[in-house]
């Protein structure tokens, strides 16, 4: 599993390269923006990833599966950019794989890992789906957002619920899918830490919107789990490049934003949350190299 790590590592960094520069990242315009706000922002960001990393070390634990933080959050941070893979399933596949190397199951480390980032969606949805049923008149993409929303809360928390949708994705894909729910009690343990990262994502955006246009409405944080979450969801499309930003500037819009304004913080938020994901990768790589006494636990 070891080989398989390293593969993801590097084919996730060749697919992130290529959509950067095919979806034109990677060419900088000249922005006014506040230095202080953007520091600000770019810290609560980088704390953010930094407990996203322990939330997945709970949800081991939570599972009875004893890893060191360190090992963990390498783990985490050096497949962090396998989500630019075409497939959806690398991120989730790849810091399991390597967990596994350490005489564990890779299907259950596998499903722990899907479940983490379950619930990584279910909240995000949560957060944006209020303001989003608030501004945008119910069509079928709303429809389908909050039909999306009920079926991984039930999966998430009805055992009955839980069972019927896997007897349904067994007929349709006919294979057997063999997800196991756990308890409320893991549940909610697994649940804060989620909560906890997801509020200094939402902290960090604002104060980011804020050092492009400081008379920006707080309503339009909501636009950054909202377009977070329907990229994630977008089957296709590698990290949800393009789905993400569309999402985020139609919603900044409608908050009372110029669409210049927005069409520049929405691509800027772009590189914004990718120097986060460099910033868990280049820790993992440190914490890989050196030993680090207060993560041996």
């Amino acid at each position: 599993m070891r080989k398989l790590f390293k593969y993801i590592i590097y084919f996730s960094l060749i697919f992130l390269i290529y959509y950067l520069y095919r979806f034109d990242y990677l060419i900088f315009n000249d922005f006014v923006i506040d230095k202080f706000y953007m520091f600000l922002a770019t810290l609560f960001l980088w704390g953010g990833f930094f407990f996203s990393g322990l939330s997945w070390w709970n949800a081991l634990r939570v599972h009875k599966i004893n890893v060191t933080k360190k090992k963990v959050i390498i783990s985490h941070g050096l497949s962090i950019f396998a989500k630019y893979i075409p497939g959806k399933v690398w991120t989730i596949l790849g810091r399991a794989s390597f967990i596994s190397s350490d005489d564990f199951l890779t299907h259950k480390t596998t499903f722990i890992s899907l479940k983490e980032q379950l619930l990584y969606l279910w909240f995000g949805l949560i957060i944006g789906i209020i303001p989003l049923v608030y501004y945008y008149p119910l069509n079928a993409k709303v429809i389908f957002i909050l039909l999306i929303t009920f079926i991984i809360t039930f999966f998430l928390f009805s055992p009955k619920c839980h069972d019927i949708l896997i007897k349904i994705a067994n007929r349709i894909f006919k294979k057997e899918f063999d997800i196991p729910i756990i308890s409320y009690r893991e549940m909610i343990s697994m649940i804060l830490w989620v909560m906890l990262y997801w509020s200094l994502w939402l902290i960090a955006f604002y104060l980011f919107v804020l050092s492009f246009q400081k008379d920006s409405p707080i309503q339009a944080v909501f636009c950054w789990p909202l377009g977070i979450t329907i990229g994630l969801l977008s089957i296709i499309i590698p990290g949800g490049i393009g789905v993400r930003e569309g999402v985020m500037i139609g919603f900044m819009v409608l908050t009372g934003i110029k669409l210049e304004a927005a069409t520049t913080i929405a691509v800027s938020s772009r590189l914004w949350f990718i120097s986060g994901e460099f910033f868990i990768f280049f820790l993992s790589l440190f914490m890989n190299r050196f030993h680090l006494k207060s993560f041996d636990r």
